[in-house]
């Protein structure tokens, strides 16, 4: 089996913002396949601690590999590793107030869960509908796309896929019904609603983006850590936060906005940061990618 292949956005913006110290302790809230955490653990040194999340199981054990090639590589310099299972949405219960130096959470999907088949996350290739991030419990992609109501369904599409299209999209998923995987899917999106002139995305990109919202409450999740991370925080902590959609950003954009009218963090990043064109060409999936900073006061 080949190791996934992952290259972690933002990679030197996301420390630069993050201001990593020795001996200091970091969040990575999305460790995914720990991209960003060895880049971290390279900078925090033998006394820092490293406390990372994730829900997804098979991304929790490709990461504990990763990471144990970055200890063999820095051996007494490797950090206090803890890993915790969860969602980041849980970090207020697993973390002391006011005990952070820096959290960095990065939403977009991981490259193991778009490349997975099996896991149902992408229409490029054939597999069940799944799109869950922890496969252990909740519902699936499937489920919704096969019980929910007409219009329901059309309106979940429009408002989490921004799709305006969304009437005839659900209207077409419900006459097919049912519909078992990710390239019937796709095929049906495609059919009912394709491309316009100058798209350059697949027509079923809002939809698949629509669903897998729903299905891991992802804008939910967002809203609850930034709730949490003002009080977990030190005074001079840094929150980093990489969004890959408008629904994220504009959740962030707003927090930033509203905490730093109310003192609570200053604001480092006036515009968001973005890829330069060499990742870009490196790593297309850079593209959509915003990073936002903030310090607490």
């Amino acid at each position: 089996m080949n190791k996934p292949q992952h290259v972690p956005v933002l990679l030197d913006e996301a420390l630069e913002y993050l201001n990593v110290q020795p001996g200091g302790v970091y969040v990575d809230a999305t460790l995914g396949l720990a991209g960003h955490s060895a880049a971290i653990a390279k900078k925090l040194g033998g006394k820092g601690r490293l406390i990372c999340f994730d829900r997804d199981p098979q991304a929790m054990q490709a990461a504990q590999v990763r990471l144990e090639e970055v200890k063999a590589e820095l051996g007494a310099e490797m950090p206090e590793v803890v890993y915790v299972a969860k969602a980041f949405s849980e970090a207020a219960s697993e973390l002391a107030p006011g005990s952070v130096d820096g959290l960095l959470a990065d939403f977009g999907v991981s490259s193991l869960q778009l490349d997975e088949a099996h896991r149902g996350f992408s229409f490029r290739s054939e597999g069940p509908l799944d799109m869950r991030m922890d496969t252990r419990s909740g519902e699936t992609a499937g489920q919704v796309v096969n019980q929910e109501d007409e219009n329901e369904l059309a309106d979940l599409i429009y408002e989490f896929g921004e799709e305006r299209r969304s009437r005839r999209i659900a209207r077409a998923i419900v006459r097919a019904r049912p519909i078992s995987t990710t390239a019937e899917l796709a095929r049906i999106i495609s059919a009912e609603a394709p491309s316009m002139k100058g798209e350059k995305i697949h027509p079923a990109t809002r939809t698949f983006q629509a669903l897998r919202i729903r299905v891991n409450n992802e804008l939910g999740e967002i809203e609850s850590l930034l709730k949490s991370a003002p009080s977990l925080l030190k005074p001079g902590g840094r929150l980093v936060l990489i969004s890959f959609h408008s629904l994220e950003d504009r959740l962030v954009k707003d927090a930033f906005r509203e905490a730093g009218r109310s003192k609570v963090f200053e604001v480092l990043t006036k515009k968001p940061v973005v890829a330069g064109r060499q990742e870009e060409m490196r790593n297309p999936r850079s593209r959509s990618a915003k990073l936002r900073a903030a310090q607490k006061v």
